[in-house]
């Protein structure tokens, strides 16, 4: 395999095949050298804002969700490596830098620089990806630090933590009187239940039992202070620990966190097929549909769909079981990603978006900003392109150290991955059908245990051994 050859995927719809091979020869142009600004696979993956470098914590974090199938073509733990090489005496590691001098870039709304923090579970990902116990040991007491600073500097006596809703990134969301944050709250409960499986991979049970106490601590108010039955959601608390009547997208880091149970959640996915609420004819939108404030043209975070979002809430999904509902979304938000390369009406050309209208096609609009939305934002389309097309779309979770493969799939057709870089083992799986009947043909050069799920039908798990073989599901 040359340096160049990414994994292949196979689908029936070729306009998906041909967008995820695009996004990977479009990235390159985003990896510079920071001080010098030319193109350099080795430097760091940046996009450039206003002429200048900036580095950004969100996006460093979600861009390794996909930068992990890109066959060690590109390095996904390099952006975030570059935030921990600057985590301050304290703790901190603030949420942007400018490249250029190293320096955080801080503003009114955020003095603090914080970020939505995550990092605990882009570690846990790499890890499954890569199977680096070594790294783990490395970055946890970064991870520490970074945690205890959190702690001391922004937890309230009720539990709950208070930081500027402008820490989301969701800029204009109408959501100026929240003080407790639902999503950023969600985000420590994410990261500590993350924290507590790192340690399970470190055999360190007290730090594992430390954070799974963390983690159910914050679980527990989240619950009993943001949940309103009624209108079955989770919201932002004001100062006074009332609860505002804004629905976002904010909420559904709820289901990443694993926070509602199954009644709640159920709740929750209701509001995700309404129309009248996120169901709209594009998923997601960063604003319930019934709000006054909700626009269709987007308006920045008053109704677009940002793909970041998007790929928190379908992981979410996953997270209760419901593949199906995940994978529908996932396919119905690509067809809108692949309409958004068209040109509009006004004859200008398409491409890849930051953020897309929630009822038709093309890109959002915030009047006032026409830097919104920002064009080729691969940080966070490649999730759509990339990312959901392999996990979602064909279906397969991958975990190098336990050597699985899993493939969940509604239903058997033609489409799968050639030549997938499992650390220095490559596999193919393809699906086709054949007189037969339907067969799965696989490729690996060593052992791994593959399990096929076919939802409501069927699931197996079967050692695949090295070399090629054949999987004829009617025999299974």
């Amino acid at each position: 395999m040359s340096k160049h050859d990414f994994p292949q995927i196979h689908f029936y719809d070729q306009d998906f095949v041909d967008i995820y091979s695009k996004t990977w020869t479009w990235v390159s142009a985003f990896w510079m050298n920071p001080k010098t600004g030319e193109q350099d696979n080795e430097g760091l993956f940046i996009y450039p804002e206003n002429s200048k470098k900036i580095i950004n914590q969100f996006d460093s974090i979600f861009s390794s969700f996909f930068l992990v199938y890109s066959n060690r073509n590109f390095d996904a733990c390099k952006n975030i490596d570059y935030f921990y090489a600057r985590q301050e005496e304290n703790g901190a590691i603030r949420c942007k830098y400018d490249t250029e001098n190293d320096q955080p870039v801080l503003d009114s709304s955020n003095p603090n620089g914080i970020g939505l923090p995550l990092f605990a579970w882009a570690e846990h990902n790499l890890y499954h990806k890569s199977a680096n116990k070594r790294r783990i040991k490395e970055v946890m007491p970064f991870l520490q630090k970074y945690v205890t600073w959190l702690d001391e500097n922004f937890k309230q006596e009720n539990g709950l933590y208070a930081v500027p809703a402008s820490v989301s990134r969701m800029e204009n969301s109408p959501r100026d009187d929240a003080y407790y944050p639902i999503d950023f709250n969600a985000c420590m409960a994410i990261n500590a239940n993350y924290m507590a499986a790192l340690g399970d991979i470190l055999n360190d049970k007290d730090l594992s039992f430390q954070y799974k106490r963390m983690y159910f601590s914050i679980k527990t108010r989240i619950n009993s202070l943001m949940w309103d039955n009624d209108t079955g959601f989770y919201y932002d608390l004001d100062k006074d620990g009332n609860k505002l009547s804004v629905k976002t997208i904010a909420a559904y880091w709820t289901m990443l966190a694993e926070i509602p149970n199954a009644d709640k959640a159920d709740n929750l996915i209701d509001h995700l097929n309404n129309p009248d609420s996120f169901g709209t004819e594009h998923p997601f939108p960063t604003l319930s549909a019934d709000d006054p404030h909700f626009s269709e043209d987007g308006n920045g975070y008053c109704g677009s769909v940002m793909p970041s979002f998007n790929f928190m809430v379908i992981k979410g999904l996953e997270k209760y079981g419901h593949y199906e509902l995940a994978r529908e979304c996932a396919i119905r938000h690509l067809y809108f990603v692949l309409e958004g390369l068209m040109p509009n009406e006004n004859k200008e050309p398409g491409d890849l978006w930051e953020a897309y209208l929630p009822n038709r096609e093309g890109k959002a609009i915030m009047p006032g900003n026409p830097n919104f939305p920002k064009k080729r934002y691969l940080a966070t389309v490649g999730l759509s392109t990339i990312a959901l097309m392999i996990e979602n779309v064909i279906g397969l979770s991958i975990s190098l150290p336990r050597k699985t493969v899993d493939w969940i799939i509604p239903n058997l057709e033609i489409m799968g991955i050639e030549n997938l870089s499992l650390k220095r083992n490559l596999i193919t799986i393809l699906s086709n059908k054949s007189s037969r009947g339907w067969e799965i043909q696989m490729e690996s050069e060593k052992l791994y245990y593959f399990t096929i799920n076919i939802i409501d039908q069927t699931q197996k798990t079967l050692p695949v051994p090295s070399g090629k073989c054949t999987i004829l599901i009617d025999k299974l």
